[in-house]
């Protein structure tokens, strides 16, 4: 009965291949891969099967399992690593399968980087689309190896992250032919790779930066309102956990905000709302209250970063936190920590004549608690229902990406 051995191979060829896998090669019957793998023993005596067709070569392979034929399938790296491993378990019997890995691209390219991987996110993009990639640059993550395709090139990722407008900066290392005498291996910023042409095998690893409150912004060049995402700095656990601009620019359009007035934001989080308002308005004042310490420092270190001075950051839960705040003449609730009605009570009490009292809410039971609260108290309001799409390149096409839902409550005294 026939042995199927899995052998595979770097771009050093039959050099880096032990002793005795090498013998293995030598030893077979029919010698099945790539044009590519099969040039690497051009002196082989064994008849050649090149895997061109896939369903083709399983079909022939499956007619010479009952003879006593030494077959050995040439694969690239480590075959049951998004190799061609899970395919021929998947078509041929398991048990007549013996599987001899080679050093996998993504492995190479860590060790030439000289990062501990265990911790990586290894995504493929080699026939499959952008859609796991664009999660896990969404989530932030520290390492992302990518796995790329004719179509998925260095080019395209970068693209990709460019158009999604993250909080998050990755250095974007393109490993070229890793194992062979012209390997290459470069880091780039995301913007220069956009017109670059690489070597069609490569793997992309992206390392996220840490920035500080000063680096790599330039603050003359950002817009006077509607700043991107990218602008500010965020939670390293939560690295999308901020208001959207395109949200921020309706919110900041139904404060109505005017010069000198005292402004609320209530839930702060990384301080975008504030910021923008305080940009906007540099002869007002704002408080913006967040409930932890490390939220208080990240206002302050993107106060800091934007060059704004009028935004005081105060840690503490709402309401009690605001009891000796002046009273405003605007107040804007992005979060409330499950105080949302005791908030609202309190807010009423304090809020001046002709003030005006934004919400932004992400869930229907805080929607349906404000309605009943407003409705209680007679106050005017109006509601905004917002679901925006970005648009997002996927290889060559483009397709619409949608923000979570959030409905804008602007409320006033009648």
């Amino acid at each position: 009965m026939s042995e199927i051995n899995v052998v595979g191979i770097g771009l050093d060829g039959a050099a880096g291949l032990t002793a005795s896998v090498r013998e293995i090669v030598a030893g077979a019957t029919l010698l099945v891969g790539s044009d590519r793998h099969l040039t690497y023993f051009p002196q082989h005596p064994a008849p050649r099967l090149v895997l061109g067709d896939f369903s083709t070569a399983i079909t022939e392979i499956c007619q010479r399992l009952d003879t006593s034929e030494a077959i050995v399938i040439l694969v690239s790296g480590d075959p049951l690593f998004f190799g061609l491993g899970r395919l021929l378990l998947s078509k041929l019997p398991p048990a007549k399968l013996r599987f001899h890995p080679h050093l996998a691209s993504v492995q190479l390219a860590f060790n030439r980087l000289k990062v501990p991987w265990q911790d990586a996110k290894i995504i493929s993009a080699h026939g499959r689309s952008l859609e796991n990639l664009c999660k896990a640059l969404q989530q932030g993550l520290d390492k992302i190896a990518v796995l790329t395709d004719g179509t998925n090139t260095p080019s395209a990722i970068a693209n990709l992250y460019l158009a999604l407008d993250l909080p998050t900066y990755y250095d974007f290392w393109v490993c070229e032919n890793l194992g062979a005498t012209e390997e290459k291996v470069n880091c780039y910023s995301p913007e220069s790779l956009i017109t670059q042409s690489f070597a069609k095998l490569n793997v992309v690893v992206l390392l996220k930066r840490e920035l500080t409150a000063q680096n790599e912004l330039n603050v003359k060049e950002l817009p006077l309102i509607g700043l991107p995402d990218s602008t500010f700095l965020s939670l390293r656990d939560r690295p999308g956990l901020m208001t959207k601009r395109e949200i921020r620019l309706v919110i900041l359009g139904e404060l109505a905000l005017q010069s000198r007035q005292i402004v609320w934001d209530i839930g702060a989080g990384t301080g975008s709302v504030a910021i923008e308002i305080a940009r906007l308005c540099p002869t007002s004042e704002i408080y913006a209250i967040e409930k932890t310490a490390m939220g208080k420092a990240l206002i302050e270190q993107n106060c800091q970063r934007l060059q704004v001075s009028n935004v005081n950051s105060l840690r503490g839960t709402a309401p009690d936190i605001l009891t000796y705040l002046p009273a405003p003449n605007r107040i804007f609730i992005g979060g409330s920590g499950g105080n949302l009605e005791s908030i609202l009570d309190f807010c009423a009490a304090k809020l001046l004549t002709k003030g005006i009292l934004v919400l932004a809410l992400a869930t229907l039971e805080h929607l349906n608690l404000t309605l009943n609260w407003l409705q209680k108290h007679a106050w005017n309001y109006r509601i905004l229902q917002l679901n925006i799409a970005r648009s997002t390149p996927i290889a060559q096409l483009t397709r619409f990406s949608p923000l979570n839902p959030v409905t804008i409550v602007t409320a006033s005294r009648k």
